[in-house]
């Protein structure tokens, strides 16, 4: 399952998403991943979550993310969930790009049985139609 987390800047998405990381850390069964641009949630998120910093991976676009998040699931089949903070920091503001990855994480989520929230900043109301469908 995909959720987006959509907003302008200051609109909580990233303290969502840090509730949401935390509460899923008390109840998976599972390993519990958060992928961001660099290290600011560190102090933020539980130590039992895998926090993970793009900056230390290259990854620079959106299909190399895409190819990082399934070599992360690839060497570790226990996840259940995956958070990613500011998808468009990290692809370097392509929402092209992004708006194609949409499907292609839904799908590999959905094909995987994990749960997958990302945060973007981009107003709701200039979501795509492939962005609605996860909202």
């Amino acid at each position: 399952m995909l959720k987006l987390i959509l907003g302008l800047n200051g609109s909580g998405k990233t303290k969502k998403l840090i509730e949401m990381v935390n509460e899923a850390v008390k109840t998976s069964t599972g390993s519990v991943v958060c992928i961001e641009k660099s290290d600011k949630l560190r102090y933020d998120v539980s130590y039992q979550c895998r926090l993970i910093s793009t900056d230390n991976y290259s990854i620079f676009d959106s299909q190399s993310l895409y190819g990082f998040i399934a070599g992360i699931y690839a060497s570790n089949h226990d996840i259940t969930d995956i958070y990613i903070d500011a998808i468009l920091d990290i692809t370097g503001g392509d929402i092209d790009g992004f708006d194609k990855l949409v499907d292609e994480i839904g799908i590999f989520a959905e094909a995987n049985g994990i749960h997958i929230v990302i945060t973007a900043t981009i107003d709701e109301a200039a979501a795509t139609d492939r962005m609605k469908k996860y909202i």
